[in-house]
């Protein structure tokens, strides 16, 4: 993928694959942390840590909530619905220093903000390697409110891909910095992009702040490439997966532990975004909107690829539960009318039931088999909610093909 923005600001909505290969290449290696600074610099090309965050269960649910960030293109009030669900969950004290609205509400946006951006950085990192440039040019992007002089003074510069300005000031460069750099070939190419091949580099770009370690300008364990060190691995990686978003939802996670890769899918099915995107889907496709062809629920789990295949003889490796958009329109025409429904003792299909599909394919009651497709059974209080899965082999997932909620008490008949 050649493509550069000429702004970072699409980076939490067109993810790409190097992008994400580069943060789940880390997801195998989830570090307990008390302090922000117990990582640094390139040892985040390949290990994942949240300040503060050691328990391994926090740490998996975290990394559920920013890898689906990073991979679908969430936004920051998704990833932070899910973050504070996360907190509940798992009783994570003090992770702000005070429990006060604004302290969440900033702790989270560093979060999301520093892992979406740093991964944006290093996937372009990747892709500048591969793809046989000549120069960087650096491009100033911090807020208008806040500019950073240093940062202003870089934008434009254009230097070779292998100077060593690049080793210590490659975006990002500092807490919040959303500078970045686009890759050109010629000294035309980067005037194009907004470079200046003629700006003098500044006298002092390799002055140490004794404050923070690193050259002025630059925060503390900033001074570093990120992505450099893992480059090759990343393109490797991301020649492989077909480029489009759907695709990307699912890439890259057969190349985890086992272990891993289970606690993730565990923790992605409990996250309140999954189960709210599916049920604003369902909403969308009988409203008649246009949507995107699926929405996943995550990969099977070990243990599901093995029930799976024990039930079908086939193999399911890689597959995920989906919802397509043909889904909602068949089953309620099948399951959508009460009256119709409730002679058959079950109640009309809702939207709502789409949000619950998550906890269904966690942990069924029930699995079998019928006629070549999975069938997933789970109470709800009063009700039993029945979903029905074909396997589509050449898209590699268990596809929703029916619903219905049966009621264990039948409702008294109408008069």
């Amino acid at each position: 993928m050649n493509r550069q923005p000429s702004t970072i600001s699409g980076i939490f909505k067109e993810p790409f694959p190097e992008q994400v290969a580069y943060f789940r290449r880390k997801l195998g290696s989830l570090i307990p942390t008390s302090r922000w600074d117990e990582l640094e610099r390139a040892a985040h090309d390949k290990a994942f840590m949240v300040a503060g965050a050691a328990k391994a269960d926090l740490l998996n649910d975290l990394a559920a909530a920013i890898d689906r960030s990073i991979s679908e293109g969430r936004t920051l009030e998704d990833f932070r619905k899910d973050f504070m669900a996360t907190i509940e969950r798992t009783g994570w004290k003090g992770f702000t220093g005070d429990e006060s609205a604004a302290r969440r509400a900033w702790r989270t946006r560093v979060i999301y903000q520093t892992n979406c951006t740093t991964s944006y950085n290093a996937g372009r990192e990747a892709q500048i390697r591969e793809g046989g440039f000549t120069y960087k040019v650096y491009r100033h992007n911090d807020s208008v409110s806040f500019p950073r002089p240093h940062h202003v003074a870089w934008d434009g510069l254009t230097l070779p891909i292998d100077h060593d300005f690049w080793r210590t000031h490659s975006p990002q460069n500092g807490w919040g910095c959303r500078c970045y750099v686009l890759g050109a070939r010629s000294e035309r190419a980067a005037k194009r992009l907004g470079g200046d091949p003629g700006k003098d580099i500044p006298d002092d770009w390799n002055t140490i702040d004794i404050k923070t370690g690193a050259p002025v300008g630059i925060g503390k364990g900033w001074d570093y490439a990120p992505g450099a060190t893992v480059a090759n691995d990343v393109s490797a990686m991301a020649k492989k997966t077909q480029q489009w978003d759907y695709s990307l939802a699912k890439a890259y996670m057969q190349d985890l532990p086992e272990s891993k890769r289970d606690a993730l899918v565990a923790a992605y099915r409990s996250l309140p975004s999954v189960a709210d995107d599916l049920r604003r889907y369902a909403q969308a496709v009988l409203a008649g909107r246009k949507v995107a062809p699926y929405r996943t629920m995550g990969l099977l789990s070990t243990d599901d690829v093995r029930k799976v295949k024990k039930l079908t003889g086939g193999a399911v490796d890689g597959f995920d539960y989906a919802v397509d958009m043909s889904a909602p329109r068949h089953i309620f025409k099948e399951h959508g009318n009460e009256a119709a429904e409730e002679q058959r003792g079950q109640r009309a299909i809702t939207p709502a039931d789409y949000g619950r599909l998550p906890q269904v394919v966690a942990s069924p009651d029930s699995i079998v088999q019928d006629d070549g497709k999975i069938i997933l059974e789970k109470s709800f209080g009063e009700e039993r909610q029945i979903a029905v899965f074909e396997i589509l082999a050449k898209r590699k997932m268990l596809n929703l093909k029916s619903m219905r909620i049966i009621a264990k008490r039948p409702r008294a008949q109408r008069p």
